[in-house]
């Protein structure tokens, strides 16, 4: 039951199979028996089962709000909630209960869903591994699944065997592990460079960042304004694009929204891709891309060959400067961004009191951790009177060659770019943390960081597991605006690719009510 797509549970609510105070407290349970994951910050039990229970009486009258009514979601700890803390993982944070809603949230509770709590993530969304936030690392479910067990013998008996574990990739890792482990259907993520697809390939879900602009930034506390959108996670394509038909459009309170409607849209069944074009750029070939990764991507690129698509190698030239690019773009924004945090407000204050200046640069200095005021630091040399046309024009301009780059391959006929989404599987912690946090990051976000310079749609597929027992999953980028087919295509690829079902031995052990639920089993069936 609890590894369902949302379709078949949102169809089981409205036969009154389940209900949706049951699947509430399921999931809650999980979360307490998964615990041992990190990835809730903050759990709200109560109001998550009063949200349940007026869905409940929605059902009873037979009428429904939507697909979404009863299903429980979780939210990444970087988005507005009114009465539930919203801490960025900070101390800056810590206590912070926001007046209102993020508009994706208001969407989300609007249409029924159940809102279970907030994930963890990396401080202020500044990271890729989910290892830096103040209530510390989350861990990848999939590091005590069967698959991964089996394949990772320990080198020695006093190896610690509780050592092994892997990252879950960022910086919205919270988000994908609670998707993974099944304490939640689906999950909002944010996207500047990479964060929601990181997580998701890593985790085994899919992770779509949509096109810039559709859907509202309102209420997610920003890092990079011209770049970050909300990322949806979940445990297939179809619940991406349920999700997706309920956020996107115009929000007048975010003048970066589209100003048309967007009409909702069910995914049909490809079942002819010879009319396709889909581009392999060369560039991906990046430096450190692992051999199986490489492997993979062929192989699924062959798989589009064979069906009858048009497969052809396509060249983003200014790729190679587009992490530096990006860096110099990052860090200006954000050291914009993170001067509202001045302990004036809202968030921490330091006790501090000789001067304003000393409460200002106490109060940062105590809120924020290395990672952010390395952020700043980098970001505020950067837009020095001296710096400032040598580093942000200059790399304004290259951002603008980088998209271009986009336009003319999608202009040349091109309709979908396949790419990796990461270097490798996910990694031990433990070897994780030897590099800092801007060379992980560097590393992690070559792949991914483009599509947000561009402002395109890009979603991550699960495809394998690789020889460690680990998910690995490959990169579809699409035509802005062209989410339909994105995920259209997305689908039909998840189709033939057959990603297994995540063997939580450790989850079964701790719960045993949930899998062993007999009214559920024996009507929903584990999706293949």
């Amino acid at each position: 039951m609890m590894g369902n797509t949302m379709s078949l549970v949102s169809a089981a609510l409205k036969e009154g199979r389940v209900a949706p105070t049951e699947l509430c407290q399921r999931c809650l349970s999980l979360i307490k028996s998964t615990k041992f994951l990190n990835a809730y910050i903050t759990v709200a039990e109560e109001t998550a089962l009063k949200q349940a229970e007026e869905s409940e009486k929605r059902y009873k009258r037979g009428q429904p709000l939507g697909v979404l009514d009863g299903i429980p979601i979780a939210v990444k700890d970087n988005f507005n909630t009114a009465g539930i803390e919203t801490t960025c993982a900070s101390n800056m944070l810590k206590g912070y209960i926001s007046p209102y809603n993020a508009t994706v949230v208001q969407k989300l509770l609007d249409q029924g869903a159940v809102l279970l709590g907030k994930t963890n993530l990396d401080e202020f969304a500044m990271g890729s591994g989910s290892t830096d936030g103040v209530f510390g690392p989350v861990r990848n479910p999939w590091s005590y699944s069967r698959q991964y067990k089996e394949k990772s013998v320990p080198k020695s008996h006093s190896e610690d065997k509780d050592s092994n574990w892997v990252i879950t990739g960022g910086s919205s890792g919270g988000s994908a592990a609670a998707v993974s482990s099944f304490t939640c259907f689906a999950a909002l993520g944010s996207d500047t460079g990479g964060s929601t697809r990181n997580p998701a390939a890593h985790c085994g879900v899919v992770g779509l960042k949509p096109t810039y602009g559709l859907i509202s930034r309102h209420g997610l506390i920003p890092l990079v304004n011209s770049m970050d959108v909300p990322g949806i996670l979940t445990r297939c394509v179809d619940d991406a694009a349920v999700v997706l038909g309920s956020l996107a459009g115009h929000d007048p309170k975010d003048s970066t929204t589209i100003q048309d409607n967007f009409k909702p849209f069910e995914l049909s069944d490809l079942t002819d891709v010879s009319k396709l074009s889909i581009g392999i750029p060369k560039e991906y070939h990046a430096p450190g891309l692992s051999s199986e990764i490489l492997a993979l991507w062929s192989k699924a690129a062959d798989l589009f060959k064979n069906a009858g698509a048009k497969v052809i190698e396509v060249s983003l030239p200014h790729t190679r400067y587009s992490i530096v690019c990006y860096h110099v773009l990052c860090t200006a924004e954000v050291a914009s961004n993170m001067a509202r945090f001045d302990g004036l407000e809202y968030g921490h204050r330091s006790d501090m009191n000789k001067s304003t200046e000393s409460m200002y640069a106490a109060t940062r200095r105590e809120g924020f951790n290395d990672v952010v005021r390395g952020r700043i630091l980098s970001g505020n040399y950067f837009l020095l009177k001296q710096n400032y046309e040598n580093y942000f024009i200059k790399a304004q301009k290259v951002r603008r060659l980088i998209a271009n780059d986009f336009v003319k391959v999608f202009g040349s006929g091109v309709d979908i770019l396949l790419t990796p989404t990461t270097l490798s599987d996910a990694i031990p912690y433990m070897e994780f943390i030897k590099e800092d946090n801007r060379t992980r990051s560097a590393q992690d976000d070559i792949l991914t960081q483009a599509a947000n310079m561009a402002g395109l749609p890009a979603i991550n597929v699960p495809t394998a597991l690789s020889e460690r027992g680990l998910p690995v999953g490959l990169q579809f980028i699409g035509r802005s605006f062209q989410e339909k087919q994105l995920l259209t295509v997305a689908k039909w690829f998840e189709k033939q690719v057959k990603f297994p079902m995540i063997q939580l031995d450790e989850v079964k052990r701790h719960d045993h009510g949930v899998f062993q639920h007999q009214k559920s089993a024996s009507f929903l069936e584990h999706r293949t």
